[in-house]
């Protein structure tokens, strides 16, 4: 079955005040039933000036739960959305620079 992950993302300041709320879509996987609670490895997230971006640098790996599962049963064909526990992203602590 296809999914497709998304993750909520907070970009903050150092004074931990809010920048901005950003959906990052992780793009569509093949996999089998999936589940809430389950974990899935992926390249940790990173910020390029205020774009997320993946932190592909050797070690970069995050394990992060799945928090929800949506299936939109209006769109054709039918659109399942995993959610990934939200992650918070300091800026000028995250940063990757023009790293790939």
């Amino acid at each position: 079955m296809k999914y497709q992950f998304c993750q909520y993302v907070t970009i903050v300041d150092m004074n931990e005040e809010i920048l901005s709320e950003v959906l990052f879509e992780h793009g569509e996987f093949e996999s089998n039933a999936l589940s809430i609670g389950s974990s899935v490895l992926i390249y940790e997230l990173g910020l390029k000036q205020f774009e997320v971006v993946y932190d592909k640098r050797e070690g970069k790996i995050a394990r992060n739960k799945i928090v929800d599962i949506e299936i939109d049963l209006i769109t054709h064909p039918t659109v399942t959305k995993v959610y990934l526990e939200p992650v918070r992203l300091i800026v000028g602590q995250h940063d990757i620079g023009e790293v790939e």
